[in-house]
């Protein structure tokens, strides 16, 4: 039985993000095609609005089997999946403060790690799913926007910016600052550090850069926090992020030679970098098709790699601290030389995956228990 409908009892908790637990499942069910309903026996699924729960969590209760109740630590049931023969029962059951409470014959516990497993697919790490009780602010705060980040991604975007980001995100939410007005901002960043990588400016272009990474962690945790993603906002953001790299680099190369430190090796450095990130974004595309699952989450090694392998942030680091010993064009063609090696580390991965399919399918180490 496909779920329709939704009964939120217990409203409760006050507003994170600008959203009440209430509301923010009010969004998450309209996410999910369904609709919220006020009557128990209408419902498919009846969940409390006193707690707040990350979406794969609430995704994994719609696919449950009727007769499904989730529970929390304390025994106390916190939502269920139900049907014609559950509803009533169920429905006093999460309107009460019961824990240990005995179920129905026919009723099955379970808890939220059973429902998603010990992975999020979608983010790409290791994680316990999001059910907390919506009483404190900031406490929802912290929990929901570590719940959006993801777990394999470049070091800068994982160890530096979130402390950074958390208050900003919270700014934006508090503002009705959309997600997608945070990616418009960092688009026009994007454009400025070209203009200034052109002119030779590399140090202020690298601040604006280092902004623009900001916001690029910024709208997407936006965009999760408040549930305001978007396939349109999906493309935009993610869109910018694939094609503006190879243009940094073009005009880091240019205002080399505006600066009197051109390369005068015939574009080689240049190539190098603009075919090494083309050819490193094939790699990863083939390994998907060929293994069925992401290159960076196949093993540790993998996701470790991910943090310094040869992509934006990476590169930045590079490049910043070369100017910062007076030394930019030595940067480019650091950030050359590291393209190529990444490029062939991948390649052996490759490699090495044929070699593991023989013994079967591969897995990524986050789905290990």
């Amino acid at each position: 039985m496909t779920a329709s409908k939704v009964l939120i009892v217990r409203p409760d908790g006050p507003a994170a993000f600008g959203t009440t637990p209430a509301q923010r499942l009010e969004r998450m069910a309209g996410r999910e095609g369904l609709t919220t309903t006020g009557s128990a026996g209408e419902a498919d699924v009846i969940i409390r609005g006193d707690h707040v729960y990350g979406t794969s969590l609430f995704s994994a209760l719609l696919q449950a089997a009727p007769g499904t109740v989730l529970i929390d630590t304390s025994g106390q049931a916190l939502a269920a999946r139900v049907d014609a023969a559950s509803r009533e029962w169920a429905a006093r059951l999460l309107d009460t403060d019961t824990p240990g409470a005995t179920l129905p014959e026919g009723a099955v516990a379970t808890n939220a790690a059973a429902l998603t497993g010990p992975s999020d697919v979608v983010l790409r790490k290791k994680a316990k799913p999001l059910m907390i009780p919506g009483a404190s602010r900031q406490a929802v705060e912290k929990a929901l926007f570590d719940d959006s980040y993801k777990g394999v991604t470049d070091l800068v975007t994982k160890h530096v910016w979130p402390p950074l980001a958390l208050p900003v995100t919270r700014w934006c939410a508090q503002r009705g600052i959309t997600p997608n007005q945070v990616t418009l901002v960092s688009a026009l960043l994007v454009g400025l550090t070209f203009w200034l990588f052109w002119q030779g400016h590399f140090a202020i272009g690298l601040a604006t850069a280092w902004a623009m990474t900001f916001l690029d962690t910024v709208d997407g945790k936006l965009a999760r926090v408040t549930l305001q993603s978007s396939p349109f906002g999906n493309i935009f953001d993610h869109g910018i992020d694939l094609i503006h790299p190879p243009f940094w680099y073009w005009a880091w190369a240019v205002g080399l030679a505006a600066s009197g430190m051109a390369l005068d090796d015939g574009n080689w450095t240049l190539g190098i970098i603009v075919v090494g990130y083309v050819l490193q974004r094939v790699e990863e595309g083939v390994f998907k098709l060929l293994f069925g699952l992401q290159m960076h989450i196949w093993r540790r090694f993998d996701s470790l790699f991910r943090q310094i392998t040869a992509r934006r942030n990476p590169n930045l680091l590079i490049l910043m601290a070369a100017t910062i010993l007076g030394a930019p064009r030595e940067g480019m063609i650091a950030v050359a030389v590291w393209t190529a090696l990444c490029f062939l580390i991948h390649l052996v991965r490759i490699g090495q995956a044929f070699a593991a399919r023989r013994s079967g399918p591969l897995t990524s180490w986050l789905a290990e228990a």
